[in-house]
């Protein structure tokens, strides 16, 4: 493979720091909003659409990650030809838009298929968040930003609950939908005020398909891409394994339904405070050094997670605690993955982002539903996902490093990287 030094990054987003991380992270919550303000309202859901099953109303979530995940291939590509800045206001403008037809849904049929479709419309959010970070800085200031971009990204799980619980406390569960519409019609507007166009034309791409064909083939066997994103979607998967089933886990299993907004939020809390801590500390240890380690530290807490749920002595606090430990460490781990997944990526930012996204988004949300579905008035299946998917995680990230960890890491040219 020809050796290809990574271009440093040179754009100019056209706004200050704060308000760049501000409107990234916005951005990359319109995901997390769209899952998680949906939970408190599932029952209400499954009754309005008469479904006869419980792990049924699992499709609300799943239908919209599985969009979520395959269109992030497309929107790679498109941005990469026709520039950040547009891609970006067209996947928003079709979010707002969808986000209220789902209001009016009737049928399951009805709920998945434009679940999906909305899914589909946020993927921009996501693939275009990243390749914009990635055009304006590299390396550990990557890594910075994306933390921090994470910390105001992971208050999405803590306050869409609250506020889908607080909208049903006055309303019905659409007004959740409503409430969405609105918040991705003002990121819209932000974006079509404030954003600059982050692509120099010199780096934009032919849509064609040797051009796209070679920017994902480089995304797929670059060592560092490819390992980095198959360690993620594993991390993911046993994320959303915990999202997709929360809902039925403390209305049923740890029978603390009361209890299920003040601990879904404060172990967001945890894990959005562990990615500030990364922000400020990526920079001078290194990315391998605390992502590594974490790993290492969730998987400890998900091997005693799933020992206590054998034993049959896990409590709603024993639950909380050890989740919330996990999800401490899930915060030093995720931007940290992504960030070194993209570093040797930069000139194909848009696809790479597209293909990673495509892999880790619907792959985890495969494995996720996996364990879901397999929910049985325990938190056994869930503990022993927990368990299972960072262990083999960590074996790839040893591939990956060829059998090292905590290596400190330097500048990466596609070929070292491969």
């Amino acid at each position: 493979m020809t050796q290809q030094v990574i271009p440093k990054p040179s754009a100019n987003p056209g706004m200050g720091f704060v308000q760049f991380v501000a409107l990234m992270a916005a951005l990359m919550a319109t995901n997390a909003l769209s899952i998680d303000a949906m939970l408190p309202a599932l029952p209400d859901i499954s009754a309005a659409l008469n479904l006869t099953s419980e792990n049924q109303r699992q499709w609300v979530i799943t239908g919209y990650l599985l969009g979520f995940g395959t269109a992030q291939l497309f929107y790679g590509p498109l941005a990469d030809r026709f520039g950040r800045k547009p891609v970006l206001l067209i996947g928003l403008g079709a979010y707002a838009v969808l986000t209220l037809l789902a209001a009016f849904a009737n049928s399951l049929e009805t709920m998945i298929a434009i679940r999906a479709l909305q899914g589909i419309a946020a993927a921009s959010t996501r693939v275009l968040a990243i390749a914009i970070v990635r055009d304006c800085y590299a390396g550990r200031q990557m890594a910075r930003v994306m933390s921090l971009t994470f910390f105001v990204f992971l208050a999405a799980p803590i306050l869409a609950p609250s506020l889908g619980q607080a909208i049903m406390l006055v309303a019905s569960w659409h007004w959740i939908f409503l409430a969405l519409a609105l918040f991705g019609a003002s990121s819209w507007t932000w974006a079509l005020l404030r954003l600059r166009e982050t692509l120099n034309e010199a780096d934009r791409r032919p849509l064609s398909v040797r051009s796209i064909g070679e920017a994902v083939r480089l995304t797929l066997t670059t060592r560092l891409s490819a390992g980095y994103m198959l360690a993620a979607t594993l991390m993911l998967g046993a994320m959303f394994g915990f999202v997709t089933s929360a809902q039925q886990v403390f209305f049923g299993a740890l029978d603390s339904a009361d209890l299920f907004v003040f601990i879904f939020a404060g172990v967001a809390a945890l894990m959005a405070l562990s990615s500030l801590v990364n922000s400020r500390i990526v920079e001078r240890i290194g990315m391998r050094r605390v992502s590594h380690g974490a790993l290492l530290g969730y998987i400890g807490f998900a091997i005693v997670h799933a020992g206590v749920a054998l034993l049959g002595l896990e409590t709603v606090w024993s639950f909380a605690v050890l989740q919330a430990g996990m999800m401490c460490c899930f915060g030093l781990v995720g931007s940290n993955f992504n960030a070194m997944a993209m570093e040797p990526l930069g000139h194909v930012a848009g696809t790479a982002s597209s293909v990673q996204g495509f892999v880790t988004t619907t792959g985890g949300a495969l494995i996720g539903f996996f364990i879901a579905q397999h929910y049985d008035g325990t938190v056994i299946p869930l503990t022993l996902g927990f368990a299972i998917c960072p262990s083999i995680a960590l074996v790839i990230v040893l591939i990956t490093e060829r059998g090292r960890l905590f290596g400190t890491g330097q500048p990466i040219t596609v070929k070292q990287a491969a």
